[in-house]
């Protein structure tokens, strides 16, 4: 073995050690949180939900610009009118993000009207919450579109400018199903996870790339419209979360430049039992907490 491959493997377990250290002190103290007082926000599915608190809660952190996309232009101006009377500058664009082309124009449109993009969320997404032979095709691919593609193509579409910059930060609005799925919504689940993979490899690539980081975040059932309808078997010890407080710790997290963030704190539990507990225990704890038939009652908008 030569002198600078063994030199490698004697420092690795150090550089680890270092690492966790570092995450353990990082956990006790505050963490230095930048100013948004530069940046200029684009959120997709920023007319309602969750979206919606997202914009509030960037504009009340000092967000230069908030930059709304969606589907639905009564939801999307009402939005853009309270964050425009809160005192920062807000404009809206009807954009469908399963529209590649649609996408790729009104990114066009947002540089040449609003100016460069420096923190894009991608929050939009649709769950149909049917079994897989009950879904038709059609709303499989209108998944995959929205909860998957569209996210490759709002950050094809902003990224480079964001490297160019060395300044930019890339959102996502996962999912904890995407990490542990549940029956009766195999759309949401497979899209979500296919965005997760996506956010990871992405993060990793960005690794080299000065002033420009990602966030993801993983939250539990959110108490939105989307999944109106959903029950677990113990609401006290699983309540939903708040939109507003998922927001707020979504733009905490772009502040500290934190990488992941499950919510709540709990989930991460979740995660680590899965890897190394058997599929019968898993499929217990499933059946326990009501997780195995909380779509029956599901009503949310699609």
């Amino acid at each position: 073995m030569d002198p600078k491959t063994l030199g490698c493997l004697l420092l690795f377990p150090i550089q680890m050690l270092y690492c966790i250290v570092r995450a353990t002190v990082s956990c006790l103290l505050p963490a230095r949180r930048k100013s948004l007082a530069a940046d200029t926000v684009l959120i997709t599915g920023g007319g309602r939900g969750i979206g919606r608190h997202l914009a509030r809660e960037f504009a009340k952190q000092g967000a230069k610009k908030v930059i709304l996309w969606g589907r639905t232009e009564k939801c999307l101006k009402d939005t853009c009118e309270e964050i425009s009377r809160s005192g920062t500058e807000c404009h809206y664009f009807i954009c469908d993000v399963a529209n590649r082309e649609e996408v790729y124009r009104q990114a066009k449109v947002v540089r040449e009207k609003v100016g460069d993009v420096t923190i894009l969320v991608n929050n939009a997404a649709v769950v149909h919450g049917k079994s897989l032979m009950d879904s038709d095709d059609d709303a499989l691919l209108k998944s995959q579109h929205i909860n998957t593609l569209g996210q490759f193509w709002t950050t094809k579409a902003f990224l480079p400018r964001m490297l160019e910059l060395c300044n930019g930060h890339v959102v996502c609005i996962n999912s904890i199903l995407s990490q542990s799925p549940i029956p009766g919504t195999i759309d949401y689940c497979t899209s979500k996870a296919s965005s997760l993979a996506f956010m990871e490899s992405l993060t990793l690539g960005l690794l080299d790339c000065p002033g420009v980081s990602c966030t993801t975040v993983l939250p539990f059932h959110t108490n939105t419209d989307m999944f109106q309808g959903m029950k677990v078997r113990f609401p006290q010890l699983f309540p939903p979360l708040k939109p507003e407080v998922v927001a707020q710790r979504t733009v905490d997290a772009v502040r500290t430049n934190t990488t992941f963030v499950y919510l709540p704190w709990s989930m991460r539990a979740l995660v680590i039992l899965k890897s190394f507990l058997p599929q019968a225990a898993l499929e217990e704890i499933h059946k326990f907490s009501g997780c195995y038939t909380c779509m029956n009652t599901f009503k949310g908008r699609t």
